[in-house]
């Protein structure tokens, strides 16, 4: 995983723009490094388990927000063309801000309603933003075979995967795996990738 001194201008960056719009709350500022980045970049658990990374590697993150885990996933895999989506516009012209600060030529931003998005993604990321069977409505139908949508989750996943069967039995697609991992933080933040690909 990428250190913390390799996102030190993005910190930067991010700080000055969390002071213009609310990206983040203020009182998680000081843990920026440990809840937002640090979180975003547990990917790597999936990329080291599944080899997925190609030559034309495209990644969506849908409702991006501050921008987790697009921006963090975009500078630490150059070679992934990440797309970062969200339908408030002052988020996006954040991003966009950020994005030219660190010169992050692999970032695309798209504002707009994710429901009218077209395309193919071969990995779809989505974090803190719903239930997982309303991100499966949004991720399934933008996914090809061979694909997969990762949601951020904490702990209570159970309930979660139990409501999302039905609409994961529509689009042919099933949870193949439940990587577990924990934030550097003193309290026990365990959280949960969910790993869906369509058969």
């Amino acid at each position: 995983m990428k250190t913390k001194e390799f996102y030190s201008k993005y910190i930067k960056k991010f700080l000055e723009e969390n002071s213009k719009i609310n990206l983040i709350s203020k009182n998680d500022e000081k843990y920026l490094w440990e809840k937002h980045i640090f979180d975003s970049l547990a990917i790597e658990n999936f990329f080291n388990k599944y080899t997925v990374i190609q030559e034309k590697t495209s990644l969506l993150d849908i409702g991006t927000g501050g921008g987790f885990p697009a921006i963090p996933i975009a500078m630490a895999y150059p070679e992934i063309e990440v797309t970062a989506i969200d339908s408030i516009k002052k988020k996006i012209n954040a991003i966009e801000n950020i994005k030219k600060e660190l010169d992050l030529k692999n970032l695309i931003t798209i504002c707009d309603r994710i429901e009218n998005l077209k395309g193919e993604y071969s990995i779809i990321t989505s974090r803190a933003v719903s239930s997982l069977d309303k991100l499966c409505e949004y991720a399934l139908p933008l996914m090809g075979i061979n694909s997969y949508f990762i949601a951020y989750k904490s702990r209570k996943t159970n309930e979660e995967i139990i409501n999302a069967q039905k609409i994961l039995k529509k689009y042919k697609a099933k949870i193949i795996d439940i990587l577990e991992y924990k934030l550097p933080l003193e309290e026990n933040y365990t959280r949960n990738l969910i790993i869906i690909s369509k058969q």
